[in-house]
């Protein structure tokens, strides 16, 4: 047993509930994975998901639109979860959020380029321009990032929020003179990207994010221990040894890739990086061996829910899933701090 291990055991409470509190995540994922599925402008019954006699339209619509989709809002919403929980840790503050160092807008920035300066792409390539240069754009972010941070000699989180705040003031600038410079087609297509969607969803997008997120949440699951350890200050974590140097690189890689795939086949989806993990350390604890599995699910159940009734609720019309979750999420959020702080400063 290594040393770190032997100083940062698991907390008793923390062994008996972590298994059942992620198995009832797990099912009520499941249970509300399955509703979404049945449910919509085409009525699927829920025996049919596992295998009763459906008619070649309820097939078509099963297998080539509502799967993909509650496939990817369940990858998504786990990226997103996941990284803010992450980021909130290598931060030591829990209003972190992935969108802190820039990435989320670099790749609108990127978007933004594609539909206004490259004009329209025909043929395959045209179909994931947007998400390569979505994905693209986040990488590019994340290479600034690194080597800005690194300007001292050793990993600065102090710089890399520096850098991603000039990232982010300078992408927003030239997502508005795209804007700007756009005609009456390309704006709306900009803006609806930039709102968030699920709409889009193919089995070869939900394939290609998969192999993206999925190994770099796990990564973020292996480093839990590391985390919890950095809680305490680097020199405390560095004392205990952590390599905090590697932790850090691992964590902004891992969250770069997560929210570049995200993002990339989304669009800009915001709250479910902050809102998740802050909800699940009020009720679970701060121990990032259950905040990051307990977010992965409750994200992915989260906007698996906000997209389930952005798709339905104002049918034959579809609302972008990005303005409920902002809609939700903003009073929600709002509500958490004055019921967290409202003792401490007399609210």
């Amino acid at each position: 047993m290594s040393l770190l291990e032997r100083t940062v055991p698991m907390p008793s409470f923390l062994k008996q509930v972590r298994i059942p509190a992620l198995l009832l995540l797990g099912l009520l994922l499941l249970g509300v994975a399955a509703v979404a599925t049945s449910i919509g402008a085409v009525s699927i019954p829920l025996t049919g998901i596992i295998g009763a006699d459906l008619t070649d339209q309820q097939m078509a619509v099963l297998s080539s639109i509502r799967l993909p989709r509650v496939l990817l809002a369940i990858i998504v919403g786990s990226a997103l979860a996941v990284s803010g929980a992450a980021m909130q840790g290598l931060f030591r503050n829990p209003l972190a959020d992935p969108g802190l160092i820039g990435i989320a807008t670099s790749a609108a920035l990127a978007v933004a380029i594609v539909i206004v300066l490259a004009g329209p792409i025909t043929g395959y390539f045209g179909l994931y321009a947007m998400s390569i240069a979505a994905f693209v754009g986040a990488l590019v972010a994340c290479f600034v990032i690194f080597r800005f941070a690194k300007l001292t000699g050793t990993f600065s989180v102090t710089y890399m929020l520096l850098t991603g705040i000039a990232i982010n003031a300078m992408s927003a600038a030239g997502v508005g003179f795209l804007t700007f410079l756009s005609d009456d087609q390309q704006l709306r297509t900009l803006t609806f990207w930039t709102m968030g969607s699920l709409g889009g969803a193919l089995w070869v997008s939900v394939i290609v994010v998969t192999t993206i997120i999925v190994p770099s949440g796990l990564i973020l699951i292996r480093n839990a221990r590391e985390l919890n350890v950095l809680l305490l200050g680097e020199n405390e974590a560095q004392y205990l040894g952590v390599d905090v140097e590697r932790l850090k690189r691992t964590i902004v890689i891992c969250t770069a890739l997560s929210v570049g795939a995200a993002i990339s086949v989304s669009g800009i989806i915001g709250f479910i990086g902050l809102v998740v993990p802050h909800l699940v350390r009020l009720t679970l604890g701060p121990d990032h061996r259950l905040l990051i599995p307990a977010s992965a699910f409750l994200g992915a159940i989260m906007l698996l829910l906000a997209d389930t009734v952005a798709r339905t609720i104002v049918v034959p019309a579809e609302m972008p899933v990005g303005i409920l979750t902002s809609m939700i999420g903003g009073p929600f959020f709002l509500w958490l701090l004055i019921k967290q702080y409202s003792g401490r400063f007399g609210l």
